[in-house]
């Protein structure tokens, strides 16, 4: 078993400062060379402290604060523009990313990217419901509308 820090959210293992312990084939092949994990050792524990620093600071602090961005959120409906072809099918995808800046565009509180949760990728234009996770109890639920533009 090889023991890891994880240095990004890996769902299913940990947030990233956790130490974990994990097969030596899935650190060394997966984790790793990914930049999802590196090698615990004591000189480590001060970059796990700048970690979870940098995550507190994100963090929204408490439940009360979640549930009232969640209802900001949930009363508005978040328009994404994406170039589009003759079909309704778009060039690519919409990213969590633009969806965080739609957010942010839209009024509502910034949101982090990774804390969006979309389903099945969008690829066409039309409305869609996404996921955000404000705090470990707390979920919103976004009208999203994407629409055809430049």
């Amino acid at each position: 078993m090889a023991k890891l820090i994880l240095t990004h959210e890996v769902t299913g293992l940990g947030a990233p400062g956790d130490v974990i312990e994990v097969k030596d084939g899935y650190a060394r092949n997966y984790l790793v060379p990914r930049g999802l994990a590196t090698a615990w050792s004591k000189g480590a524990e001060k970059q796990i402290t700048s970690i979870r620093k940098a995550r507190k600071a994100r963090e929204i602090e408490t439940l009360d604060e979640a549930k009232a961005i969640r209802d900001s959120l949930q009363s508005k409906t978040v328009v994404v523009t994406a170039k589009a072809g003759n079909g309704g099918r778009l060039f690519g995808a919409v990213t969590t990313a633009e969806i965080a800046d739609a957010v942010k565009a839209a009024g509502a509180p910034a949101v982090d990217k990774r804390k969006v949760e979309v389903g099945q990728p969008i690829k066409a234009l039309g409305d869609y419901k996404v996921q955000v996770r404000l705090h470990p109890e707390v979920t919103a639920t976004i009208a999203l509308q994407v629409v055809a533009g430049a």
